[in-house]
């Protein structure tokens, strides 16, 4: 999990220092119905309490299902109307609490499995849904625009 971690960590850090750098317009919606980077971000955050609530529980239990209505969650959640410093803290605070987590994974416990499909059941391990995690992640990240 090392690795990982690495990859999680070095990931976010890039990512929070281009936001420092350079100017990105977090409130505009590129269509109705489509996500600002705003909540992008927000999406990401929802991610992250998801999948740390997975990991976590692979810890000491397996075949549990674990999925989320994610445009229900952006909207319920406001991000629209959130600070965006305030909503960069809190997605940059959920990620390193993942890697915290990770990185002190017990290794007799990685192979564990949850369900994280939304009809029939897919079982995955923790380290496959630790790279589906670090792929959603960067996914999401190139979406958004620098103005």
């Amino acid at each position: 999990m090392t690795s990982f971690v690495d990859n999680l960590t070095a990931r976010i850090e890039k990512f929070i220092q281009l936001v420092d750098s350079k100017y990105i317009d977090w409130e505009n919606k590129p269509m109705p119905g489509k996500w600002s980077n705003k909540e992008i971000i927000g999406h990401l955050t929802d991610s992250a309490q998801i999948n740390l609530q997975r990991f976590v529980r692979c810890t000491y239990e397996e075949n549990f299902k674990l999925v989320y209505a994610q445009d229900e969650w952006v909207k319920a959640q406001h991000y629209q109307d959130m600070e965006i410093a305030d909503l960069l803290q809190l997605w940059r605070l959920l990620n390193m609490q993942i890697a915290r987590v990770l990185d002190n994974y017990p290794s007799n416990r990685l192979s564990a499995k949850c369900d994280n499909s939304k009809n029939e059941a897919s079982l995955h391990t923790v380290e496959w849904l630790a790279q589906d995690y670090i792929g959603h992640l960067q996914h999401h990240l190139n979406q958004i625009k620098l103005k």
